[in-house]
Order: C-alpha cells, then structure tokens, then sequence
C-alpha cells in the first residue's frame, strides 16, 4: 500500500515520520471461502501494548519509537493550520502504479475543511487537561485494536457525517478519554495488526481531538490529548465510498473520482455493518487464494463474532469469480474486483470509508 498524506506540524506534534513502506507482508493462513472463514492472522492472538500513562505537559521522550511503515512527509512545508480539502490536487511525485489501470468515473464530493468546535474566536477557548492516571489503572484499560471491546468507549454521535480528513499516528501508545478532562476508556497503541496506526479525526476541541476506534461495539470513538508529544498528525483526502443498496464502490481524491465499481456484499443473515469506518491495516497473504490484498476496516460483523477464528473484522478484498459481485453474498466483507482492488492499493491507511444502505 502507498502511503500518501498530505502532512501538517498541528499543535506541538514533534515526531518526524518514518521512511515509507509500500506494503506490510503477514504470514497469513488464508482459506478459499472467503470473509466467513480466512482471517487476520491468529498465531500470536490479539496484539499486546506497553501502556505509557499520560502525565500531563510531560515531553516527548527521546528516542520515541515509530511504527514501520509510517509515510515520510519529505519536504512538507510547516503549516499552523489544517490543510483545507478545497483545491489539493495529488502529490507530483506519486507512486507508481504497477497494474497499470486507474479508472475515472464522473464527478463526486467529499468531506470539507476541517472544522475546530469550540466558541468564537474572539473568546478565550478554556483548555481541558488530560485527568492523571495512576499506571497500573493505565494498563488495565483495553487496546483499543480490532480484537478488543471498549464498553466504556462512547458511541459515534454522526456515523453518517463526512469525516474531516485529518488523521493521527500515535508513536507512543496513548490513552483515550471518554471526553475531554473526562475518564480513561482504552489505549492506542502504535501498531494495528502489523500495520501502522492511523485513526481519522471526527471532531475537534482545543487540546483534544475525537477520533474512530477499530474496536466492538461498532462505531466506538474516544478522546485523545494532543499535549505531551506522542502523536503524528496527517491528512488524507481520500475517501471510499461504498452503496450497498447500489452494489458500488467509488474512489475519491479530493473528491475527484478515480473509478466506480460493482462488488458484492453481506448475504441478508451478515450484512455489512453501515456507517462511517476507515482502512485499518494492510494485509498481504503468502499463499493467496481468493485475495493478493486484504484491507482490514475499523468494523465488525454485527452477526459473525469470529471469522476463521479471527475477531470478525469487515474489510476490502477481492473475489476470482467476477459473477458474485452485484449480489449479497458474502459474510460481511466488502468483495471488489481486480482493478478496484489495485486502485484501493494506494489509499492510505486511516483513509475514511462511508457505508450507506
């Protein structure tokens, strides 16, 4: 997967990226029959995290770890606001495109600036800080990955409203609040199955920003602190747009639209979950057999709590018998086409994907 992200230095985010990484390779057992069986890899179990408890205006430790994978922001120039998704065109020096095919389709909104919620300008906005928590309360919160619950975690107030296209990266794991100032619910951590963490920002207050968590309940999010270091900031103008009613699957950057596509969904017993989600990860299995590319989502199956011995997580892949897509038939992943897949290739990971029946 090709990384692209347009990147800022948003409010004291210090930690340089890292060197890009094209695709994250699992050693994945991957079964013939799809979303109901083949899974995320299950040799190890649900990843473990380092908690690192948040103290207040601590700095950023030197020597911070990063995530592999992380896109460089070579050359991004220093912005003290966020980058608007009006007039952004695609980075000159984009990725190659192996397969050779990047279809276009007709035109196609997307989600607008970035907006901070809050008063005026003309008043003085009131800085919530991060409550202190002891380090052993920390560490039994839950990670906040694709194998975890986060019932304290509250529950997406607008799962159809446009996300904001800004994205964050924590490189160190970070607790997540259940509202700003407000009780710890789970914990970030820097890696998701393999990947790099990226989650999309939904709503924003000074100091704090909410963002979508890959966890059950669907449509988990939670408040994290911006203060103390700790955290990337990029932005994404991608968007994948999926209609299940239609069977298609649109593409967009910056809202110009890079291809439509007819793909098959949950089968009526397993639908696929509805609402706004986000690419999670980027799985390549070693043995492929109805799949070179596995794009885990931010959502589970509301039927299925296991697929393949798996968490049940919905995602992107593609399918060998073209004549499934345009019907319900799968046990709640998304099935794309050849030439769609190798389009969502380049999205990156943290992109927004609005669900709509």
């Amino acid at each position: 997967m090709f990384h692209y992200f347009r990147f800022d230095r948003l409010r004291r985010a210090k930690a340089q990226a890292t060197a890009a990484v094209p695709v994250i390779a699992l050693a994945l057992t991957v079964l013939a029959t799809g979303c109901g069986t083949a899974d995320l890899p299950q040799a190890t179990g649900p990843p473990t995290v380092t908690v690192q408890p948040l103290i207040t205006g601590a700095p950023q430790a030197t020597g911070a770890p990063q995530a592999t994978g992380a896109p460089q922001a070579t050359g991004a120039p220093h912005a003290t606001v966020r980058p608007p998704a009006a007039g952004l065109t695609p980075a000159a020096d984009a990725p190659h495109d192996p397969a050779g095919l990047y279809a276009t389709a007709g035109p196609h909104t997307t989600a607008g600036p970035h907006t901070t919620s809050g008063p005026p300008s003309s008043a003085q906005p009131r800085l919530v800080q991060a409550v202190r928590s002891a380090a052993a309360r920390t560490a039994r919160l839950p990670a906040a990955t694709t194998y975890g619950t986060t019932p304290a975690a509250p529950q997406d107030s607008a799962p159809f409203k446009p996300e904001t296209g800004t994205v964050i990266h924590p490189t160190t794991s970070r607790v997540i609040y259940s509202r700003p100032g407000g009780r710890a619910v789970a914990v970030l951590p820097v890696t998701e199955l393999g990947s790099p963490t990226w989650v999309p920002v939904v709503q924003s207050q000074p100091n704090w920003d909410r963002i979508l968590l890959p966890t059950r309940p669907n449509r988990s999010t939670g408040w994290i602190y911006l203060g103390g270091g700790g955290l990337q900031t990029a932005y994404t103008p991608y968007q994948v747009d999926i209609n299940l009613a239609a069977y298609r699957l649109t593409i967009l950057d910056a809202g110009r639209s890079l291809g439509t596509w007819t793909v098959a969904e949950g089968a009526p017993g397993t639908r696929t979950p509805t609402g706004r989600t986000f690419v999670l990860a980027s799985l390549v299995p070693l043995q492929p057999t109805y799949s070179p590319l596995i794009l885990p989502l931010g959502t589970h199956s509301n039927t299925l709590t296991t697929f393949g011995g798996g968490p049940g997580t919905v995602g992107l892949h593609g399918w060998p018998d073209p004549a499934v897509f345009g019907h319900a038939v799968s046990h709640g992943c998304v099935r794309v086409p050849a030439a769609a897949l190798r389009a969502l290739s380049r999205v990156p990971l943290g992109s927004s994907v609005m669900i709509i029946s």
